[in-house]
């Protein structure tokens, strides 16, 4: 068990093996990000499994009583994506085409991740939570900044770590931009 403190001289306790893969995850992450903001999508996709979930609720404006109701779930039939592996590749695919009007000439974003939390579920799985800023750029005066938080599962898939259900959660219930092309 190792002893980390912060700069207020709190103790927290970390064994070896969480601090082994929080710093994996972190790589993870990392690594995902700069295929995305490379465009290098087919690389980005790899990191998925097969029978991956990939999912963006929507946002609702709710009373503080009601803040159970602000996210909707996976069985509402209005989510913002609600995609497997197949329809991913299909969006790769198209984006690569040219002909995705809303891409061409293509985006230039920035994925932040931060706030890496990780937990290691008894069937081997992990489950990691994280917090994202994305900034895309299009043309010469769009500019649109996504922030939220994403919960993916995670499972060993020959050696790798790979997203088998992705949940992504937007701050904001209204999205003002023109479109909705990047993924998180």
């Amino acid at each position: 068990m190792a002893t980390l403190t912060t700069k207020s001289n709190i103790p927290i306790d970390v064994t070896d093996d969480e601090l082994k893969l929080w710093f994996q995850f972190q790589k993870f992450y990392s690594r995902e990000a700069w295929a995305l903001d490379q465009r290098r999508y087919h690389d980005w996709l790899e990191m998925f499994t097969e029978d991956t979930h990939y999912f963006m609720p929507r946002r609702k404006n709710v009373r503080f009583k009601e803040l159970d109701r602000e996210v909707t779930g996976e069985d509402d039939l209005a989510a913002i994506f609600d995609e497997n592996k197949t329809i991913m590749r299909i969006r790769v695919e198209r984006l690569e085409t040219g002909t995705a009007w809303a891409e061409d000439p293509p985006s230039r974003t920035r994925h932040l991740i931060t706030n890496l939390e990780v937990e290691p579920r008894a069937n081997g799985e992990v489950k990691a939570r994280t917090a994202f800023l994305v900034y895309r750029s299009h043309l010469e005066t769009e500019e649109t900044l996504y922030a939220g938080g994403r919960e993916d599962t995670l499972r060993h898939v020959d050696g790798k770590w790979k997203i088998a259900k992705r949940v992504v959660v937007l701050d904001a219930n209204v999205i003002m931009a023109k479109n909705l092309s990047v993924f998180f």
